[in-house]
C-alpha cells in the first residue's frame, strides 16, 4: 500500500492542517494554476454567463485560463466561486461542473495520476502535488483500515461557499478516479458531509454514485481501500517518472522551495511517532547521508532545520487546535521527553506551553 499524506484528529477546532504546516496562509500569494477550471468556466458559459462577468471583481483576467503560467491567490480563487454561487441558475453546478472534468483539464499533473502503476499511487502522486490542481479546501487522505478516506479542512471559513466548493472538490476527484480506471460509473463508498441537505440533495447520489450523508459532522469520502491495488488501464512508468518530473518543478516555482525540502517534509509529516534521523531519511531518499547534507547545505538549510522547524508548527498548532495534553503533544511533534519538550517551546516562544494555550484562548 502506498504512503500517502495523513492527520491525527483529535480536535476542538477543525484539524491540524498539514498542507497549512507546509505552506502558509498567505491568502494573497500567487501559487494556484488555473487547472480544473476551465470546466467549471464552460459550464457557466452553458447558462449564458460569461467569462468576463464570471471574473468579474476577482482581479483575474479571462485569458488566464489558457495561461498555463498564470498563477492566482486564495483570496482571487475564493472570489470566483462567490461568483459562480451568486451568478449560477443551476444550484448543483458544482456537481455537474467537476463531473465533467477531463484528465486533460488537469495538464501535466493529470497525465501524472492517469500513468501511475495502481490507483494507490495515482492518490500519492495526487495528494503530493495536490497544490498544482490549486484546492479552495485544505485535503488530506489515509488508511483506516479497510477504508480509505479524502477529507477536507477549512483554512478559512467559507459560510455559504462550502457546499459548492466540496461538490466540486468531490465531483473532480470522482472523475479523475473513473478516467484513470476507465470506469464511467465508478461506484462505492460513502460521503459524509457537515452541512445539511440542500435542495438538489437529490443530484449527489445521481452524480456521484454513492450513498450520502448530511450533518456528519466531517467532510470526508470513505471508499474500499482494496480499490487502490487496482492497477490502471493506462499505466506507463516512462511517463510517469517525466510528468511527475516536471510537477514537481512547477511546484518549486510555485512554491519557492526546493523539491527535496518538501520531500523530507512530507515524508516526516507522515512519521510524527518517530521522527527518521537524517541517516534513516538518506536512505528512504535513496541517497548517502553525507549527500543528503550538502544538498540541504545548497538549498540553504540543514535537516535539522527542517526537523526542528516543523516540530514548532505542529506543536503551536496542537496547543492552539487541540485539548490534547502537553504529553500528548510532546509524543506527537516528535518528544519521547516531555522536558525536553517543554525547554524547545520555551525556546521557540519564550512560553511555556501551558502559558500559551492559555494566551491563546484569551485572545
Amino acid at each position: 500500500m502506498p504512503t500517502v499524506p495523513h492527520l491525527h484528529s483529535t480536535a476542538r477546532k477543525p484539524p491540524v492542517s498539514r498542507l497549512a504546516l507546509r505552506y502558509g496562509n498567505d491568502l494573497d500569494a500567487p501559487i494556484h494554476s488555473m487547472l480544473g477550471l476551465g470546466v467549471l468556466v464552460d459550464t457557466l458559459a452553458g447558462f449564458g454567463v460569461s467569462p468576463a462577468v464570471l471574473f468579474e471583481g476577482t482581479g483575474i483576467a479571462p485569458a488566464a485560463l489558457s495561461d498555463p503560467e498564470a498563477r492566482i491567490s486564495h483570496r482571487q480563487k475564493i472570489a470566483l466561486f462567490a461568483n459562480v454561487h451568486r451568478l449560477s441558475p443551476e444550484p448543483a453546478i458544482g456537481l455537474i461542473a467537476g463531473r465533467r472534468q477531463r484528465i486533460s483539464d488537469f495538464g501535466v499533473f493529470g497525465y501524472a495520476v492517469l500513468s501511475s502503476a495502481t490507483l494507490g499511487d495515482a492518490v500519492s502522486f495526487g495528494m503530493q502535488h495536490l497544490r498544482l490542481a490549486g484546492p479552495v479546501l485544505e485535503k488530506s487522505f489515509r488508511i483506516e483500515g479497510e477504508q480509505a478516506v479524502f477529507e477536507g479542512h477549512d483554512v478559512i471559513d467559507l459560510g455559504p461557499l462550502l457546499p459548492l466548493a466540496t461538490e466540486f472538490w468531490f465531483s473532480s476527484i470522482h472523475a479523475l478516479m473513473s478516467h484513470a480506471l476507465e470506469r464511467p460509473d465508478n461506484e462505492g463508498g460513502v460521503l459524509l458531509l457537515p452541512y445539511p441537505a440542500p435542495a438538489h440533495a437529490a443530484r449527489y447520489e445521481e452524480l456521484l454514485h454513492c450513498r450520502v450523508q448530511f450533518d456528519a459532522g466531517v467532510l470526508q469520502w470513505r471508499f474500499d481501500a482494496a480499490l487502490l491495488d487496482l492497477p490502471l488501464p493506462n499505466a506507463n512508468p516512462i511517463t510517469a517518472e517525466a510528468s511527475a518530473s516536471f510537477c514537481a518543478r512547477m511546484l518549486e516555482r510555485i512554491d519557492g522551495e526546493p523539491q527535496l525540502v518538501k520531500t523530507i517534509k512530507e515524508a516526516c509529516l507522515n512519521s510524527l511517532a518517530q521522527l527518521p534521523r537524517a541517516e534513516q531519511m538518506a536512505e528512504q531518499l535513496h541517497l548517502s547521508t553525507r549527500t543528503l547534507h550538502r544538498r540541504l547545505v545548497d538549498a540553504g538549510t540543514s535537516y535539522q532545520q527542517i526537523i526542528d522547524g516543523l516540530r514548532e508548527r505542529l506543536a503551536i498548532e496542537f496547543l492552539e487546535r487541540t485539548d490534547l495534553s502537553v504529553q500528548e503533544i510532546a509524543e506527537r511533534s516528535g518528544y519521547s521527553d516531555v522536558s525536553n519538550f517543554r525547554k524547545a517551546f520555551r525556546k521557540w516562544t519564550g512560553l511555556t506551553p501551558a502559558h500559551f494555550r492559555d494566551r491563546e484562548r484569551t485572545r
